[in-house]
């Protein structure tokens, strides 16, 4: 079951890289950028991070909090974090909890073999916790995906 435009997130979002508990109304009176990706350390979600990095303060000051999510571990977003010097929580979400609950995880396939994996969603949520857009996997252009959502 995906959530759609118009429909409010979830209160408790995950735990972050720390381990600490990211809910919605930690970012009460802002916007979210909340960010699926496949995997951390691999080129496209690496091309992805940096866009978003690299525009961090532009998405900022149009009002932007941004939150990554993967199903890679916390050990794995914090190494990611280190090495690309990203300013934003990253969410493990190993139990796919939030990824079912977005409709983000699901059967993939490359090379005619089929998997389950993370679909490259955005989702741009306003000041209530309500999502005005979603961004999808063919739509997404990781090296300029900060401009996408400016």
């Amino acid at each position: 079951m995906a959530l759609n435009v118009g429909e409010k997130v979830p209160e408790v979002l995950g735990l972050n890289q720390d381990g600490q508990e990211i809910r919605l109304s930690d970012y009460a009176g802002k916007k979210i950028v909340l960010y699926f990706y496949p995997k951390d350390s691999t080129p496209g979600c690496t091309a992805e991070a940096c866009s978003l990095r690299d525009n961090y303060t532009e998405l900022k000051n149009a009002g932007y909090e941004v939150i990554g999510v993967s199903a890679d571990s916390a050990a794995s977003h914090k190494k990611f974090i280190e090495k690309q010097s990203l300013p934003f929580n990253l969410i493990a979400d190993v139990d796919k909890t939030l990824s079912e609950q977005f409709g983000t995880w699901g059967e993939k396939s490359m090379y005619g073999r089929s998997y389950m994996g993370m679909f490259r969603t955005t989702f741009l949520i306003d000041e209530n916790g309500i999502i005005t857009r979603i961004i999808g996997p063919k739509e997404i252009k990781t090296k300029t995906h900060a401009q996408q959502i400016l």
